[in-house]
Order: C-alpha cells, then sequence, then structure tokens
C-alpha cells in the first residue's frame, strides 16, 4: 500500500502510520522512507530488505538516482545492485537474491502487466494488493490494512501448545520455515528445497536455525541477530520450560515489538481463555 501510495502521489501512508502508536521496525522505516522520498536524495530503508528492492526497483525505472541508506543486518545482505533488471521478464526477476520474489514485485507494483503461472506466495500477495488498492480508488475511499496472517497463524498455534493440545502446524511461507523448523513440524532439507530464499534473510535461516537449536540443547545463549530466529527460539523455550538467554531480544522489533508481552501473556493467561 504504502508503494502504491508514493508512486500515484497519494499520502494515505503516511497518515496510516503516523496514527500508529506501536510500530514495528519495518514500518518505522516505510515511514520515514516515503517521506524521505520526497525531500532527499537519500533514503532511510532500516534493516527491510523488501523496502530497499522496491524503493531501488523504483529509483532505477524512473532514472530517480535515489541513495539509500541501511542499517543492522542489511548492510551486510548481498542485494542485487544491477539497474538493467528492471526491463527483465518476472521469470527472471524470481531468481534473484537465492529466490526472493520482491524484485518481481516491485516490477508489478510499478505497472508491469504480466502474469505468472503458480506464483510465489508474496508474489500472490501483490497481485491481490494492487486488486484492492485499486479498487479502493475507484471507489473513493482508503485502502484497509492487512493483518499480519503469518504471526496470526505462529500465534494461534503457539497458544495451542501452551494448553498442551495437539497440532500439526503447516508452513506455507518462507517466513513460516524458524517455527516450524523449532518444533519439528518440517527438516533442513524440506526446507531448502521449497524456500532457497532462506539463504539471504537476515541470516542464513537455514544454518541459523541449526546453529541456535545446537546451542539451546547445550543450554548456550541463543545469540542470532535474526528476528524469526529469535522469535522461534523464545517460544520453543518458553514450551520446554527452559530459561533461555537471549542476546539480541530487541531484534523481535522489527516484525513484532509486542513479541515478549505476548509470551508473557501466554505464560500467565488462565487456561480457560
Amino acid at each position: 500500500m504504502g508503494v502504491l501510495d508514493l508512486i500515484n502521489e497519494c499520502d494515505d501512508i503516511i497518515d496510516f502510520l503516523d496514527r500508529e502508536k506501536e510500530l514495528n521496525e519495518d514500518l518505522f522505516a516505510l515511514r520515514q522512507a516515503v517521506k524521505d522520498w520526497y525531500k532527499k536524495s537519500r533514503v532511510y530503508v532500516g534493516e527491510s530488505g523488501t523496502l530497499l528492492r522496491f524503493f531501488r526497483f523504483i529509483s532505477w525505472k524512473y532514472d530517480l538516482d535515489k541513495d539509500f541508506v541501511t542499517r543492522g543486518t542489511l548492510k551486510r545482505r548481498k542485494i542485487n545492485t544491477n539497474p538493467e533488471i528492471v526491463n527483465w521478464p518476472l521469470v527472471k526477476l524470481i531468481e534473484l537474491d537465492h529466490g526472493t520474489s520482491q524484485w518481481a514485485s516491485a516490477a508489478v507494483l510499478t505497472g508491469r502487466d504480466e502474469k505468472v503461472k503458480n506464483p510465489p506466495f508474496k508474489l500472490k500477495l501483490t497481485f491481490e494488493a494492487i486488486d484492492h488498492w485499486n479498487k479502493m480508488r475507484g471507489d473513493r475511499k482508503k485502502w484497509e490494512a492487512k493483518y499480519d496472517e503469518n504471526i496470526l497463524r505462529q500465534a494461534n498455534a503457539f497458544i495451542d501448545l501452551v494448553e498442551g493440545k495437539k497440532i500439526n502446524f503447516k508452513a506455507i511461507q518462507a517466513e513460516d520455515y524458524c517455527f516450524a523448523r523449532a518444533f519439528g513440524f518440517i527438516s533442513k532439507e524440506e526446507g531448502e528445497e521449497k524456500w532457497p530464499s532462506l539463504r539471504g534473510h537476515e541470516s542464513d535461516r537455514i544454518e541459523e536455525m541449526e546453529k541456535e537449536m545446537k546451542y539451546f540443547e547445550d543450554n548456550k545463549e541463543i545469540k542470532s541477530k535474526d528476528h524469526r530466529v529469535v522469535q522461534a527460539m523464545s517460544m520453543l523455550a518458553k514450551i520446554k520450560g527452559k530459561n533461555v538467554k537471549i542476546a539480541y531480544s530487541e531484534s523481535v522489533n522489527k516484525s513484532w515489538p509486542q513479541f515478549w508481552r505476548f509470551l508473557d501473556f501466554c505464560s500467565n493467561k488462565p487456561k480457560n481463555i
């Protein structure tokens, strides 16, 4: 929604984010990036690979010569720097950066009228987002915010585990991997086969999860800076009743700033809730 608003010179995204009292770090970066976009040549994208790819693609496509300010793990990640990709077909864009669909989403958001057979999960969401934005604008209404269904599914599954219920959590997208791997719903090999892009996130999540799970077994400190890994290992520790130290507990703010309150709630909530 933010990218579509920016391209079409709408300020609804700024109004929406300014009203929110507790933004995760990626949404904070989005707010700052949109504000920077209109006034500066240097645009802050924080630690968000998604924002970096989206805004870099826009800058290349419209010859805007923007520079991007990153932080944290994003400074070390290898992300495409070839501006010629703005003319590549979607099927080729999907092959970039360990197979992320974000470059293809950027192309679609900037007007690419091209279809992909069996699109990746996030690219499918991009098509749906564009349809929603166009429909609401056609009706002269503001777009509606979409909740993070990935976090919601994991939170509900975790609550069931806290209550001792048997669950069969299904990992349907790459962002499910860390949670699913921690609780044994997917293997390392299955994750790597389904989502090669796991190699190129805030960490190499395939190897990071194996390393941190070994630390967990040995009662060592969890040292990952990857928010998804920290969330998954912290939930596992809660279920196993382990008091595990987390070196970078603040990393969860990237996607789920309420995470530690959520864990505390699950530990203390009455069984009938």
